[in-house]
């Protein structure tokens, strides 16, 4: 599908985002759960069976920025789900993670875990536009973040002496994300040293990877968020979605250095674009009622992360354009039927 025909297909299915959750009921019906429970995330719905010990994720259409869900984004889900099993697929033997299957494009189910109640945050580059990013902090003057030093001297974009992990808190619906040191986070006994410094190794170990990877496709991966979760085993899992527009900073290797140079932003394929659209061109970043983006915009992201898709994975997306709720009760339907 060429760029005209895909921006055709897109532009047809804004109105037809999965904007609702399918209900849980539904979802038992479909998947033969006898117990299920809703929560329902800024972007994927999480259909949460204690029994089973499964989680059913529905990546929705649905995008967040400065920590509100902002609009939908057409096709959205179905590349954040394919790009994630896609890296969950690539990593597996580094670390372990959630994930049994994939019976749809935007339906990953995993195993049901205890969360760890922070998200490891790894950065490469001294960037970002939100109140929590590290390029906001040192603009005004802070030369600690998350309890790393930071030299003087260093302009946006900047690559960082090494990665570094960067703990936030986990917000909830409307609140900020508050980015933290490893310390604050042990003080407040929301995690062990040990819990803390496992998942931390790990995460340093993924960005490596795919930092690694992406380059060879082309594109920096500057930053990253992971979360994880503790198995029956006491395990520290992977979880939730990695390397996906969402979760991560990519920029086009081949001009970064030039633009760098020339103190330009660099070109992006993520959803980086429409933090900035926001910010410069309406203002917002955060306070109050979350605006409207116009439709130009929200299919012009869409491309991004389907160009994302195509140059990370070397396949073609092929949007799925039937009725999301009856494809994805479908395929649950027909994962249940599988032995």
């Amino acid at each position: 599908m060429n760029d005209s025909e895909l921006t055709a297909a897109l532009t047809s299915v804004l109105s037809r985002a999965l904007g609702e959750p399918i209900s849980a009921a539904d979802v038992a019906a479909a998947g033969g759960y006898d117990d299920l429970r809703l929560y329902e995330g800024k972007v994927r719905d999480c259909y949460i069976s204690a029994a089973r010990g499964h989680r059913i994720l529905v990546a929705s259409d649905r995008l967040s920025a400065f920590d509100h869900v902002i609009d939908t984004i057409p096709c959205k889900g179905q590349v954040l789900n394919q790009l994630a099993a896609f890296w969950f697929e690539q990593t597996s033997h580094l670390v372990p993670n959630h994930v049994l299957s994939v019976p749809d494009a935007q339906v990953t189910i995993g195993r049901e875990l205890v969360p760890i109640a922070a998200e490891f945050v790894v950065r490469a580059y001294l960037t970002g536009v939100t109140s929590t990013s590290i390029w906001r902090a040192y603009e005004q003057g802070h030369r600690e973040f998350a309890g790393h030093a930071l030299p003087d001297g260093l302009v946006k974009n900047a690559k960082l002496p090494h990665a570094i992990v960067t703990p936030s808190t986990k917000a909830a619906h409307g609140d900020h994300d508050e980015t933290v040191s490893r310390a604050q986070l042990l003080a407040r006994g929301e995690v062990t040293a040990e819990v803390f410094d496992r998942a931390a190794a790990l995460a340093l170990t993924l960005f490596a990877h795919g930092q690694a990877y992406a380059l060879t496709r082309g594109l920096i991966l500057a930053d990253t968020k992971y979360e994880f979760g503790l198995n029956a085993a006491g395990e520290v899992v992977v979880m939730d979605e990695i390397h996906t527009p969402d979760s991560s900073r990519y920029w086009f290797a081949d001009d970064f250095a030039a633009r760098h140079a020339a103190g330009d932003e660099p070109r992006s394929l993520d959803k980086e674009f429409v933090r900035r659209f926001l910010a410069e061109e309406l203002g917002y970043r955060g306070d109050g009622p979350s605006p409207r983006l116009p439709d130009a915009v929200r299919v012009e992201a869409a491309l991004r992360y389907v160009r994302n898709y195509e140059m990370v994975t070397g396949r073609e997306f092929v949007p799925d354009l039937t009725d999301p709720r009856t494809r994805i009760l479908a395929a649950l339907r027909q994962a249940k039927a599988m032995p």
